[in-house]
C-alpha cells in the first residue's frame, strides 16, 4: 500500500501528560561558566510545575534542555516512560515573545506547526480553530498580529502550542510583559486548559504570586550553578479562582517561595 501523501496526514491524536526524569544534569557554557551542575529532578506525568530562581540562575537553560533545544554536558533527561521501542512525546514550547508571523492571520499562525508537519489544509485549519476556541479567539481568526493586543498575541501563541495536542508543554515566562489583569486572566485560562487536557506543564516565572497560584508544585533554584533550594507541593485547593489570591493560605504559599528565593540568592 503506498504511503499517505504528506498533504493528507491527519493531525496528532490527543496525548496525556508524560513524566520527565532528570538525573545528574550538567551544562557548562563555552565561556566556562557552569550553569547547572548535577541537578536531579523528577516531574510526574500530568503535573503542573513552576520553576523559580534568581535572574540568570539557569531556569530558561533547564527548560531548553528539557525541550531538546540545547544539549547537556553531562547527565540524562528522559521524556516519557521507558518503552520498547522508546516513544517521543509530543512537545510544545511557548516563549516570552509570541513570535507570530506578521503577514499571516491568527488562524494561519495557529495552524503553522501542523502545516510544517505536512497536515492537509482542511485538517490543520479544523485543528487550529479548535485550539483557538480553547483560548477564546474564535472571533479573531482573520486578524493579523498587528491588530491584536499583547494578551491576544500570547493566546495565539498558546493556541499554536496546543494545536499539536502536546503531552509536554514548556513555557518560558510567557506572560511577563503583560499587565497584571491580563496576566491573571491568562493564568486562569492556562490552568483551566491544563485541567481539561491533562498534559504535563513546566512553567518558568519570576513571579512568586504567579507560581503560587498556577502550580501544584514549585521548584526554586539557587544562583548558578543551579541547585534546588526548595521543592514544594502546594497546599492550595485544586480548584482556584481570583479570590484565592486574597486568602491567607495563598499568602503563606507565596511567603514560602519568597523565603526560598532569598536563601537561593535572589
Amino acid at each position: 500500500m503506498p504511503p499517505t501523501p504528506a498533504t493528507e496526514r491527519a493531525p496528532p491524536t490527543t496525548a496525556r501528560g508524560v513524566r520527565v526524569s532528570i538525573s545528574g544534569l550538567v551544562r557548562t557554557f563555552a565561556s566556562g561558566s557552569k550553569v547547572i551542575d548535577g541537578l536531579d529532578l523528577d516531574i510526574a506525568a500530568g503535573s503542573f510545575v513552576a520553576l523559580l530562581g534568581p535572574s540568570g540562575c539557569g531556569k530558561s537553560t533547564l527548560l531548553r534542555l528539557i525541550a531538546g533545544l540545547d544539549r547537556p554536558d553531562g547527565g540524562k533527561i528522559v521524556r516519557g516512560e521507558p518503552a520498547s521501542p522508546p516513544r517521543t512525546p509530543a512537545l510544545a514550547f511557548v516563549f516570552q515573545d509570541a513570535h507570530l508571523l506578521p503577514w499571516r492571520t491568527v488562524l494561519e499562525n495557529a495552524a503553522l506547526p501542523l502545516e510544517l508537519a505536512g497536515v492537509g489544509r482542511a485538517a490543520r485549519h479544523d485543528a487550529a480553530i479548535a485550539a483557538l476556541s480553547q483560548v477564546g479567539l474564535t472571533d479573531a481568526m482573520t486578524l493579523v498580529p498587528s491588530e491584536l493586543s499583547g494578551g491576544m498575541r500570547m493566546r495565539v501563541s498558546l493556541a499554536r502550542a496546543l494545536v499539536t495536542q502536546p503531552s509536554l508543554l514548556l513555557l518560558d515566562e510567557p506572560f511577563a510583559a503583560l499587565d497584571e489583569m491580563t496576566r491573571q486572566r491568562l493564568d486562569d485560562q492556562l490552568r483551566e486548559l491544563w485541567g481539561k487536557l491533562g498534559m504535563t506543564v513546566v512553567f518558568v516565572t519570576h513571579s512568586v504570586d504567579e507560581a503560587a497560584y498556577l502550580a501544584e508544585r514549585a521548584v526554586v533554584l539557587s544562583q548558578r550553578p543551579a541547585r534546588i533550594v526548595l521543592d514544594r507541593t502546594s497546599s492550595l485547593p485544586a480548584t482556584r479562582a481570583v479570590a484565592l489570591r486574597t486568602e491567607q493560605a495563598f499568602s503563606s504559599e507565596a511567603a514560602a517561595l519568597r523565603s526560598a528565593l532569598e536563601r537561593g540568592g535572589a
